[in-house]
C-alpha cells in the first residue's frame, strides 16, 4: 500500500502542476532543458568545443542521463504507459534522449538534441495558458478547413517552377550557371519566393527579362495563401451560433 501511495504521489508530482511539489518540478525540468540546449548550442561553436568540448560533452551525458531517469520514471508511475509512450509529449520526451545514444553511432546526431527544447511547452501547464487552448483548437480547424486549397495551390506553383526553371534553362543554358533543369528549378523556387540568393543569376537579355517577370509574379503569389486563410479566419468569426432544431434557442 505504502509502494503504491508513493508511486500515486510520484505521478502527482510528475504529471500534475497544480500542486507547489508539481510546479517546482516542472519548473526545474524547464530550466534543465533551457541549460541542456545551451550547452549544445556552444559545443557547436568551434572555437568554444576547442577549449571547453570535453567539459560541454560530459555536461550533455549528464543531461541526457537526467531526461532518461525522467523518461523512464514517467513510464513508471503513469497508470497508461502506453498512452503516453504514444502521447505528444511522450514523443517529445523520448526524442529528447535518444539523439545522444545515437550519437555513439552517427557523432552529427547528438546535435538533434535541440527537439529537446519543445518540453518548454509544458509551461502552458505551469502558467495556466490552457485556457487559450479554445483559440489554438479554432485555428487548427481553420488550417484543415483551408488545407485543401492550399495543396491546390502548391500544386499550381509545383508545376509553374518546373516550367519557367526549365525555359530558363533552355535561355540561358550551362555557360550562364544553369548547368541542368534541376539547377534552374532550384533558381526558380528562389526566384519565385523573393529569396534571391544571387548564386545563379540569367547573363542574357531574355532571360533577365524573364526573371524580372518571376520576381513579380512571386510577390503576388505569396499573398494567396494568406489571403485563403484569412477568408476562412472571417468565415469563422461570422459564423452564427447553432440553434436547437426543436426551440430554436441557440447553442453557443
Amino acid at each position: 500500500m505504502g509502494k503504491r501511495n508513493f508511486k500515486e504521489k510520484l505521478a502527482g508530482i510528475i504529471f500534475e502542476a497544480d500542486t507547489f511539489s508539481g510546479k517546482l518540478y516542472d519548473i526545474l525540468l524547464i530550466i534543465t532543458v533551457f541549460a541542456s540546449v545551451l550547452a549544445v548550442m556552444l559545443d557547436s561553436v568551434a572555437s568554444i568545443n576547442k577549449i571547453y568540448g570535453r567539459a560541454l560533452s560530459n555536461l550533455e551525458w549528464f543531461f541526457t542521463a537526467l531526461f532518461t531517469i525522467d523518461y523512464i520514471t514517467r513510464l513508471a508511475v503513469v497508470k497508461k504507459p502506453a498512452h503516453y509512450a504514444k502521447s505528444f509529449f511522450g514523443i517529445v520526451d523520448l526524442l529528447g534522449v535518444i539523439p545522444t545514444y545515437l550519437g555513439l553511432i552517427f557523432p552529427g546526431t547528438r546535435f538533434l538534441i535541440t527537439i529537446r527544447f519543445l518540453r518548454i511547452l509544458r509551461l502552458f501547464r505551469i502558467l495556466k495558458l490552457a485556457t487559450y487552448m479554445e483559440e489554438v483548437r479554432q485555428l487548427s480547424l481553420i488550417m484543415r478547413k483551408s488545407l485543401r486549397k492550399i495543396t491546390v495551390f502548391l500544386f499550381f506553383v509545383l508545376v509553374l517552377i518546373v516550367v519557367l526553371g526549365s525555359l530558363m534553362y533552355v535561355i540561358e543554358g550551362p555557360e550562364h550557371g544553369f548547368t541542368s533543369i534541376p539547377v534552374s528549378i532550384y533558381w526558380a523556387i528562389v526566384t519565385l519566393t523573393t529569396v534571391g540568393y544571387g548564386d545563379i543569376s540569367p547573363q542574357t537579355a531574355l532571360g533577365q527579362a524573364l526573371a524580372s517577370l518571376i520576381m513579380i509574379l512571386g510577390y503576388s503569389i505569396i499573398v494567396i495563401p494568406t489571403g485563403i486563410v484569412t477568408v476562412d479566419i472571417a468565415g469563422s468569426g461570422n459564423k452564427k451560433p447553432e440553434a436547437c432544431p426543436k426551440c430554436g434557442e441557440r447553442l453557443r
